[in-house]
This record gives C-alpha cells, sequence and structure tokens, in this order.
C-alpha cells in the first residue's frame, strides 16, 4: 500500500510493504523476501531486504542490507552496510558498518562507518534513566568486542577496539587507535593507544582495503573515505600527542589520567613512549606519501614544479566526517548559513555541494598532509627542499616495510598459535581449511605493493 517502486525490483513473500519508496534500476536491483514487514520507510539502490525483517520509519542508503530478523526504527544506515538478526533503535550509521549477531543491540547511536559490532555487545540502552537518553558517538573503525557493555553518554575517537567487558561507567576516549579495557581485578580502565600498530595491523589494513573493494556504489554522489589515515585521524593524533606529551610516565612507560571515566577509579594509559613514536611516525608518512601520490600523477618533472604546486595553510584544516565524507569545518559551517538563510533551497543543490566537496577532497587532503607534515618536523615551507624530501620518501619507505611485516606477524599468529592449531590433525588440514599463509591474497597485495613503492621513491 501506498509504494513507489523503482523499474528493477524483486518482491517475495513479504508481509507487510506500507508507505514506501524502493529505489532500483538495471544496474541497481533491489530486493525484499519472506516474512518482512516495512513501513514508512526509504529502500535505497541495490539493497537486500529478506527473512523476517522489521523496520519501521527507516532510511537504507544503496548497496545496504538488512537480513535474518534484523529490526531498524527510527534510524539510517549508511551505504554498503549489514544488519543481521540485530534490534537497531534511534540510529545514525555511517558506510560500512557490519553487524551480524542476534544478540546485539544499539540504541541512541552515532557510528561514523567502518564499523563491526560483536556478538553481545549492549551500545546503549533505553534504559539507564528516567529521563531522555543520550547517545553513544563512535568515530570510524569503532570495533566493540564479544559481550562489550556500554553506558550512555559516551565518546570515541577514530579506531577504538574494546575488549570484552561490562563498563560501569561513561566513557571519553580521545586518542585513536586505542585498545581499551576493563581491568576488574585491578578495578581500572586501561587504555593502550596505538594498540593497531602494534599487534593488530592486518585487520587494521585489511578494514581499509575490505572496504574499498565491497563498495558497489555506482552513483558514488558522497566521496567516502576508507584509509585509516585521513584528515580525521591526523588531527586526531595531533591532538592525542599533546595529552600524551604531557604526561608524567612510570618507569614502564605508563601514566595514570583523569576525566576519561565517569569514576572515581584509575584510567591507566599504556606503552606512552611507543605510541608517540608510532603518531609521529604515522604523520610523516601520512605526509609524505600524499605528497608523492601527487607528484607521480601529476607527472611533474622536477622539485620545483611540487613545490610551487603545494600551499601550506598557517593553520591545520578542521575536518568532520558526514556521513563518511570528510568535509573541511569551515565548509559545513558555511553550508549550514546557506540553508538557513535560503541561500541553497533544494536537495539538488545540497547533493551538489557533497559533489562539489567530493571534486575539491584530493586537493585539500594535499593541502592538509603539507601543513601536517610541516607541523610535525617543526619546519617552514622554505625548510621543506629536496634533500628533506630524500630522508621523508626513503622514511616512508620504512614504515611501509614496518606496516607489511606488522601485517604478516599478526595474521600469522593464527597459524602458530597451539590453540588455533589444536583443533586439526594436520598442518595440511589446517591449510585446506585457513588457506596456506603464504598464498594470502591480501598479504600478497601488500607485498606487491612495497615492490611498487620502492620503484617510485627510486624514480623520484
Amino acid at each position: 500500500k501506498d509504494v513507489w517502486v523503482g523499474s528493477d525490483a524483486y518482491f517475495k513473500g513479504a508481509n507487510k510493504l506500507k508507505n514506501l519508496t524502493v529505489n532500483s534500476d538495471e544496474n541497481r536491483t533491489s530486493q525484499i523476501g519472506e516474512g518482512c514487514e516495512l513501513v514508512n520507510g526509504i529502500v535505497g539502490f541495490g539493497c537486500r531486504i529478506f527473512y523476517g525483517v522489521k523496520a519501521v520509519r527507516f532510511v537504507m542508503s544503496s548497496h545496504s542490507q538488512l537480513k535474518y530478523g534484523a529490526r531498524l526504527i527510527n534510524s539510517y544506515l549508511g551505504n554498503n552496510s549489514t544488519i543481521s538478526c540485530c534490534e537497531v533503535l534511534n540510529s545514525l550509521i555511517f558506510p560500512a558498518h557490519e553487524q551480524h549477531h542476534n544478540n546485539s543491540f544499539l540504541c541512541a547511536a552515532v557510528v561514523m562507518g567502518q564499523s563491526n559490532m560483536a556478538a553481545g555487545a549492549t551500545i546503549g540502552s533505553n534504559h539507564n534513566s528516567r529521563a531522555a537518553d543520550g547517545e553513544i558517538v563512535a568515530g570510524r573503525g569503532f570495533w566493540p568486542g564479544l559481550c562489550v557493555s556500554l553506558k550512555h553518554n559516551s565518546k570515541f575517537a577514530s579506531f577504538t577496539i574494546i575488549s570484552k567487558g561490562d563498563f560501569p561507567a561513561e566513557i571519553n576516549i580521545p586518542i585513536p587507535f586505542c585498545l581499551v579495557s576493563n581491568d576488574v581485578s585491578n578495578d581500572k580502565l586501561v587504555v593502550l593507544p596505538g594498540f593497531w600498530f602494534m599487534y593488530n595491523m592486518y585487520a587494521l589494513a585489511r578494514n581499509e582495503w575490505k572496504y574499498i573493494a565491497r563498495d558497489r556504489r555506482t552513483e558514488k554522489i558522497q566521496h567516502i573515505e576508507y584509509s585509516f589515515l585521513a584528515p580525521d585521524t591526523i588531527n586526531e593524533i595531533f591532538d592525542s600527542l599533546k595529552i600524551l606529551e604531557k604526561l608524567k610516565l612510570s618507569e614502564n612507560g605508563s601514566a595514570e589520567i583523569k576525566g576519561w571515566e565517569n569514576s572515581k577509579r584509575t584510567t591507566e594509559l599504556q606503552k606512552i613512549p611507543q605510541a608517540i613514536l608510532i603518531f609521529k611516525e604515522l604523520v610523516r608518512y601520512y605526509g609524505t606519501m600524499e605528497i608523492l601520490n601527487h607528484f607521480l600523477q601529476n607527472k611533474m618533472a622536477d622539485f620545483g614544479t611540487l613545490k610551487k604546486s603545494l600551499s601550506a595553510k598557517i593553520q591545520r584544516s578542521e575536518w568532520l566526517n558526514i556521513g563518511g565524507q570528510l568535509i573541511q569545518k569551515t565548509e559545513v559551517d558555511n553550508l549550514k548559513r546557506n540553508i538557513k538563510s535560503d541561500k541553497l533551497k533544494s536537495w539538488v543543490e545540497l547533493h551538489d555541494f557533497y559533489r562539489q566537496q567530493g571534486i575539491a577532497y584530493t586537493g585539500d587532503k594535499l593541502n592538509h598532509a603539507y601543513t601536517s607534515l610541516l607541523e610535525i618536523l617543526n619546519i617552514t615551507p622554505k625548510q621543506f627542499t629536496p634533500v628533506l624530501l630524500k630522508v621523508l620518501l626513503k622514511q616512508a619507505l620504512d614504515t611501509k616495510e614496518w606496516m607489511c611485516k606488522g601485517i604478516f606477524d599478526s595474521r600469522a599468529k593464527d597459524y602458530s598459535n597451539p590453540f588455533r592449531k589444536m583443533v586439526y590433525d594436520t598442518t595440511e588440514e589446517m591449510d585446506n581449511v585457513l588457506g596456506r599463509l603464504e598464498d594470502n591474497s591480501f598479504i600478497q597485495q601488500q607485498l606487491a605493493d612495497l615492490e611498487l613503492m620502492k620503484k617510485q621513491v627510486k624514480a623520484v
């Protein structure tokens, strides 16, 4: 009843479809299957909805999926996302979100994409108080582990991974790439900055590669950023360095910090010197790689041409994650003013703004990368010389080699761990199930990228 259906949609066995827009065309077919009940919603191009799904007052962006009894209520689900079995209420979910386990639950959350919810994760609740609840706000790459329970209000920087546990109080983690743990026996919150780069490089790099490969959009109104090193995470790293470098360290490189948990117990940051070194190396790598790619893509003849093309802003620009698309804060503020003053009057004009920002992104990101590089090195544009660039390119190559080694080593643990091996009778059987480590296509791709980078650096 009251359903607008695009040209290439397939319905079979749905129970109730009411007041819907189902977008589809010959290249982006949409499907709604058995037992589904959908009311008051918009289904994007190329979506899949099947097996007992309930959705009310919802928007599904293109190429997203709801399946196996999923419930989506009062919520927005971003591009290329999958929710299976779970209940999601009152949430704003950005692109490339994965949620597959029946006892996961989201309520009043902003989850900014490239996220993965483990089984039993309770992310927010509508039973915290007798008043209207707040929300959970999580940056890109949010990975709460098995049976994680979080309390409103909590906020997490990009690429926060949370280990299994019941977290008793509200949390604010401003540092990206952290592992957050609840140490019950010692009654403290434990935060390990830079965890991904120390222990889980395979998962971090594969996360980026996987979502690029899975982006099935044919019309990319938004330029979605999947790289773990981008203006948003780099700015978070700079903020983190200010925090970490002020801390008074113990003999083992740890420190206690206040204001990260709404409780009287201790919050302990671990391996701070290692995190500081890693974060500084990552900023140098980000800046150098953006300049290298710019040099190669524009087939520049010499350093002088490169230098003239680089614009160093006096101040590093602020950025916001707008539905998976990174846009400078000044541009977003300007957009809001234009909407309020009736300068921008239609959805078409608004979508054009996103397209224009997507076209400008490569140049804006390059400016941000160059400014970030000068800032981390504490130099002026005059001091950016051919000799320094050679040094930076060599350092970037070393960083890439370190990353490749980390990717291999973190995956190799799955093959050497005796508790993983014990369910197989022979190594051959394990290889048949898991595939041989040396044949891993993602690792092979990373090694090929490293060899290509060596040639590019040598040529430059």
